[in-house]
């Protein structure tokens, strides 16, 4: 398997474990990435920006090398080639990488995991909101409190 990045578009079929056929349709663009398969007897289409994907990351398997373009979620990585051709693939991926304007991803790199999301509520340790509206007594207002000094009162 080997796509040419020059003739983009390029619609092609690729292998996905969770899919119920277990294939997904992947449709390349200049500008963005749509992804087609059906999970649960549910048909989805996944449009994804070029910009999103991190790079084009180069992996080595048995005897052959394969290219793949790289999102931070491990799914919506893509295929682009496989070949044991060292100087064909070198040439590919730099193409691609020229193409999508995305930058070239050593392997250590593309393997990287996603950063896992924050699990706490930012505004939970804010002021319930009727008590924002309202504003707050100052206890140690210096000129409420008076010390050393008689009380007067006045009587009619």
């Amino acid at each position: 398997m080997r796509l040419d990045p020059l003739s983009l578009p390029v619609s092609f079929h690729a292998h996905d474990t969770r899919a119920d056929d277990g294939v997904r349709q992947i449709e390349i663009h200049r500008e963005r990435v749509v992804l087609r398969r059906a999970l649960h007897g549910m048909r989805m289409a996944v449009n994804v920006r070029v910009s999103d994907f991190l790079g084009i990351a180069l992996r080595g398997i048995d005897d052959a090398q394969m290219l793949v373009l790289v999102h931070r979620d491990p799914s919506l990585t893509i295929p682009l080639g496989v070949s044991s051709d060292c100087d064909e693939i070198a040439t590919a991926w730099q193409m691609w990488s020229d193409i999508l304007a995305l930058p070239l991803l050593p392997e250590d790199k593309a393997r990287e995991p996603a950063l896992r999301r924050r699990r706490h509520n930012a505004i939970r340790a804010r002021r319930p909101k009727f008590l924002v509206r309202r504003r707050r007594g100052d206890l140690l207002n210096p000129a409420n409190i008076h010390q050393g000094e008689c009380e007067i009162i006045a009587r009619d």
